[in-house]
Formats: structure tokens, C-alpha cells, sequence
């Protein structure tokens, strides 16, 4: 197996900022890259869902990884590299590990939905040719099928499968992939924002977040202090981001937290079809909710304790 990462901690699933004319803002991309890595995250994860991988082009995915490993000093990369192609995974997973990943994100096969022994497969077919700690992405609501337990379970037991992003909002399925995981070199990560603490409190050790894009010091804060076993702290923090964690929600992620880092100053909010710019409607109050964060009096104290 590959070198060891260690799946603890906070690693914002970062967005790909465009031009208006719908290239790749490589200069966005690689300042908040390090605007990320200098306020505390444990790793990077482009081309996700968040990074709008679904309407790149594989070269774009790989100049995208490219930029990203070169940008980051002393975090590891965590490449988005899935694919309902079982083929096309591994081979975006491959190129994704040339161009500088430390380890991989592999949602599962969408639309075709597959049953359970083709996600083991799928899975160990990639786990077998790529040697990179990878990390299984269950997110039913966008692939229209639920990796279950024992299928979480099942693939913990191979050495380069090392962690699990839960993104199906069953904490009761997340304990149990937890508990028959426990005995192996494995990690549950949140894939919920709004459901990290809960996570963190039945033995999860992280989360891939929307959040930690807008609020990195604050997320990396909350999750320092669950993990730390301090969840009077990590219980104010969440309270603190639940207005954010429901604004980037309003419409289809990314759409909502792209312009939240407009309105932030870290870049353009341009999207690429089908996917469309935040709704009149929602650009106040979104910037109402960015406000009262500004505006938390205790922010630069625990601002000071993340740095030390």
C-alpha cells in the first residue's frame, strides 16, 4: 500500500472558479488554495461535486489537479476521480495521481445504479490498480442508489480503500458503517456540513465540506474541538454555521457557496451549464447570514486559538 494519510480533520471540497467565458480561473484557484491551507485545513479536495467535475473535460480535471498539487506547500491533495464508467474511473484516478493527488475521491457509479457486489467490484477494480489511499463517496440523493453497510464494510478490508464520505443523511446507517469498521485502518467522514458534529460524535473523524470554503477557521475549529472530545465548544460552533449550512443548500451545491465566496472576495461566481448563478431571491439573505458571521464578537479569539 502507499504511504499512510491520515483522514482526521477538515478538508474543504473546494469549487472550481471560472471566466465569465466559462475557462478555468486558474489564479482564483490557486489563491484559495492557499487561502485554505493558511487558515488550518487538513487537505484539498478538487473536481469534486463541488468542484463542478460533472462539466469538465478530463484534461481540464487533470490541469485542475495539476494546479492545485502545485499550489498547496504541506497538504495532501484528495482528487475527485469517480465515474459511473468503471473504465473511465480508473483511468481519471491514474491521471489524477500523475498529475499530483496524494489519494483519491471515487463517488459511486450514478444513473446506471448498480447493485452491491457491482460496487465492491467497481471499487476494488480501482483499488487493485491504483496505489493511492482512495475514499468511497455515497451521496444517493445525486447517484439515485445507496451503498449499504456491509457493502462499506465489505471494501474497508482492502488496504487501499482507507476512508468513507457519508453523504446520505442516515446517521443511523453512518454508526453502523462505523462500528463494522472499526477494526480496520478506516475512516468515516462527514459529507454533511449540518451533520458533522453528530458524526464526529459517534466516531467519524472529519469532514470533506462546502463550509470550509466560506469558513475555514470556524469548521476547522468545531471539528478541532469535537475531535478533542470538548463538544460544549464544538456544539456553539455548529450553531454559530447552522444559518450558513442551510444557505449553501438553498439551491443545487455549488451554486449557493460560489456566491458566497463572491461576496466574501475569493472570486468570481460564474457557473458552468446546466448549472446557473443564485437567484435574486437568495443573494441578500445569503449575505445577511455572511454578515452575522462578520459580526460574531467572539470570532477573533477563536480565530487565535485555531493559528496557535
Amino acid at each position: 500500500m502507499t504511504d499512510h494519510i491520515e483522514l482526521s480533520g477538515v478538508y474543504p471540497a473546494i469549487t472550481t472558479p471560472f471566466h465569465e467565458d466559462g475557462s478555468i480561473d486558474f489564479d482564483n484557484l490557486r489563491a484559495n488554495v492557499r487561502r485554505l491551507e493558511t487558515a488550518g485545513v487538513d487537505g484539498i479536495v478538487p473536481v469534486g461535486s463541488t468542484g463542478e467535475s460533472a462539466t469538465l473535460s478530463h484534461d481540464e480535471h487533470v490541469e485542475v489537479v495539476e494546479a492545485v498539487a502545485a499550489a498547496a506547500e504541506s497538504v495532501p491533495i484528495i482528487a475527485g476521480s469517480g465515474s459511473n464508467n468503471t473504465a473511465e474511473a480508473l483511468s481519471l484516478s491514474e491521471r489524477s495521481v500523475e498529475a499530483g493527488a496524494d489519494a483519491l475521491l471515487l463517488i459511486s457509479p450514478y444513473y446506471n445504479k448498480p447493485e452491491q457486489r457491482g460496487f465492491v467490484e467497481h471499487y476494488e477494480t480501482i483499488a487493485d490498480a491504483v496505489d493511492v489511499p482512495q475514499i468511497v463517496y455515497n451521496v444517493p440523493s445525486r447517484t439515485g442508489q445507496n451503498i449499504e453497510a456491509a457493502t462499506a464494510a465489505e471494501l474497508a478490508s482492502h488496504p487501499n480503500i482507507a476512508g468513507f464520505k457519508a453523504a446520505s443523511g442516515d446517521l443511523g446507517q453512518i454508526t453502523e458503517i462505523v462500528e463494522r469498521t472499526r477494526d480496520e485502518d478506516f475512516a468515516v467522514l462527514s459529507g454533511d456540513d449540518a451533520l458533522t458534529l453528530p458524526m464526529l460524535s459517534v466516531g467519524a473523524t472529519g469532514t470533506i465540506s462546502v463550509s470550509a470554503n466560506v469558513e475555514p477557521e470556524r469548521t476547522c475549529a468545531m471539528v478541532g474541538a469535537g475531535l478533542a472530545g470538548d463538544y460544549e465548544r464544538a456544539q456553539n460552533i455548529h450553531h454559530e454555521l447552522g444559518p450558513l449550512f442551510r444557505a449553501l443548500f438553498w439551491e443545487t451545491n455549488p451554486i449557493p457557496v460560489k456566491e458566497a465566496m463572491r461576496i466574501r472576495g475569493y472570486g468570481p461566481a460564474h457557473m458552468r451549464l446546466p448549472l446557473t448563478r443564485l437567484s435574486d431571491e437568495y443573494v441578500e439573505p445569503l449575505a445577511d447570514v455572511l454578515a452575522d458571521l462578520d459580526d460574531d464578537a467572539e470570532y477573533d479569539e477563536r480565530l487565535a486559538e485555531v493559528e496557535r
